[in-house]
């Protein structure tokens, strides 16, 4: 497209705080009720959603913003679950030290790799985000002294200057609720700012957006770095509610998953991730209580979105594909 063609029109995010807020409210209506029956199973249950849906909403605002539809995004979420495990090693258990040391470690990961990535389109930036991911898990499979390819188990939950607030799962459940909150609603407010429209217009029309004197580039490698300090977040939360951390959270069936997640709930609306991680986790448990065949019956909703939902992202990486 020419630079001197006249631009698309730029479509504003959707209104989604108010929808962003009735979904929190739901997934803790959701763990008030399992606790009130005392089913430590229902509030871990809550927990993992709110944990995949922390982790959905940052790669929803790559796809839905920037148009980047990354393969590898469980590597950020994996490189969280790492930091836990490696810092409880050193004895630095701290909430407060912890997740942001998760935050950093991702986000400096997608950074270094997004600043490579992003010389790339289309189908080739799927790729190679997936290469990178792989890449990471053979690197964890190989650590020997935190359980190589068997993973490890970490000593305790992260604690709060040495207080245990994080033992009863309904703590780390309101925690992950919290934090998933904030996340979506700051995300938000990123997306309806200058910067959310720079995103859109390179996403747009990247060619007409260097013509102005403007780097999509820059802007993209910000919103890499922070959705994978999101999914680092969101892997500190995952290897504290498990306990366990193993290279397997890194693997690409995870990124697959989150993809779609993202593309259940739309990639529009951040708050649509949310609805995805809840239908894939409901399902995921459901589906497992009456046949040893579950995956069949998730396949087919995913199939589903894929019929459904899927030009979507196809529309996505078209655009992107150009420049």
């Amino acid at each position: 497209m020419s630079p001197l063609a006249p631009a698309p029109a730029v479509p504003r995010p959707r209104a989604g705080i108010g929808q962003t807020a009735a979904l929190m409210a739901l997934l803790a209506a959701a763990l008030a009720l399992a606790y009130g029956l005392g089913s430590s199973y229902g509030a871990g249950l809550v927990t993992r959603t709110a944990i995949l849906a922390l982790a959905a909403v940052s790669l929803s605002f790559l796809i839905g913003q920037a148009g980047l539809v990354s393969f590898g995004h469980a590597a950020p979420l994996g490189i969280g679950a790492y930091a836990v495990l490696i810092a409880g090693e050193y004895d630095m258990t701290n909430i407060l030290a912890v997740l942001p040391l998760a935050f950093g470690a991702a986000a400096l990961f997608a950074l270094a790799t997004g600043a490579i990535a992003l010389r790339t389109r289309g189908v080739y930036f799927i790729m190679i985000t997936l290469a990178f991911a792989q890449m990471v898990f053979y690197v964890a499979a190989s650590l020997s002294a935190f359980g190589g390819d068997d993973g490890m188990a970490i000593a305790a939950r992260s604690t709060f200057f040495g207080a245990r607030i994080l033992k009863p799962d309904l703590h780390l459940a309101l925690l992950a609720i919290a934090l998933l909150a904030a996340a979506a609603l700051g995300l938000e407010h990123l997306a309806a700012s200058r910067y959310g429209l720079m995103l859109r217009a390179g996403r747009e029309n990247e060619t007409k957006l260097e013509a102005l004197g403007l780097d999509p580039y820059r802007h993209r490698l910000i919103a890499i770095s922070v959705a994978g300090g999101i999914a680092g977040v969101a892997g500190a939360l995952l290897a504290n509610q498990v306990e366990y951390v193993s290279p397997s959270t890194m693997n690409w069936h995870l990124s697959g998953e989150l993809i779609v997640m993202v593309v259940l709930g739309g990639s529009r609306r951040l708050g649509g991730a949310v609805i995805g991680a809840m239908v894939v986790v409901l399902l995921d448990e459901a589906l497992g209580r009456f046949t040893e065949h579950w995956k069949l019956g998730l396949g087919l909703v995913i199939l589903g979105a894929v019929l459904f939902r899927g030009a979507e992202v196809r529309a996505l990486l078209g655009k992107f594909s150009h420049g």
